[in-house]
């Protein structure tokens, strides 16, 4: 690990370290990208991310390469053999929404063009650039987040309350969490202000 600063959440194991690095906040408008991150952050919804993480490989296998199209298709076979799979998180409830949400993804696609189209409409296609300089300012949800989240649950999405949302939102650069003091910081911000949808 070189000594650049970092956000502390991300110290202390490898995996979080480059995800930290490479993806979180990064602005992604890619629609299977999107999807992956939409079936991660169900399930991770009362666990780790590092949990996740280290689980992704699994996940990635078990959900079709996170194809939202096959995993819409899934039907009670599917659903059985995800429950009897060790290598990921084996919940009868999460399973069920990310099936259910791989519809409404479809059908979201279907209405916009694309998931990302509608998703960034939030935020008007730029990310929100927020300046924290502790961890503890960061929040675990905000206003736009729940707003989001009411309409991603009037549209049938399941498991997308406003913190699973903000986390999401995090993950897919929409906002930029980084703190202000995280070499991140800086580097996102310059890459978003070229990137639109």
């Amino acid at each position: 690990m070189n000594d650049k600063p970092r956000c502390a959440w991300c110290l202390g194991d490898p995996l979080y370290l480059a995800y930290h690095d490479l993806e979180w906040g990064v602005p992604l408008h890619d629609d299977r990208g999107l999807f992956e991150f939409l079936v991660l952050e169900t399930f991770q919804a009362g666990l780790s991310w590092l949990t996740i993480l280290k689980k992704r490989d699994n996940f990635r296998r078990a959900f079709a390469g996170f194809d939202p199209k096959r995993v819409a298709r899934f039907d009670g076979r599917d659903r059985r053999r995800l429950l009897a799979d060790a290598g990921i998180v084996r919940n009868r409830l999460k399973v069920d929404a990310a099936i259910v949400n791989a519809r409404v993804f479809l059908e979201v696609q279907a209405a916009h063009g694309s998931f990302d189209r509608w998703i960034w409409s939030f935020t008007d296609g730029r990310p929100v650039v927020n300046r924290w300089r502790e961890l503890r300012e960061v929040p675990a949800q905000t206003p736009l987040a729940a707003t989001i989240s009411r309409e991603m649950r009037r549209l049938g999405f399941r498991f997308a309350g406003p913190v699973v949302v903000y986390s999401h939102m995090q993950a897919t650069g929409m906002v930029n969490d980084h703190l202000v003091s995280c070499y991140r910081h800086a580097e996102i911000r310059r890459l978003a202000a070229t990137t639109t949808i």
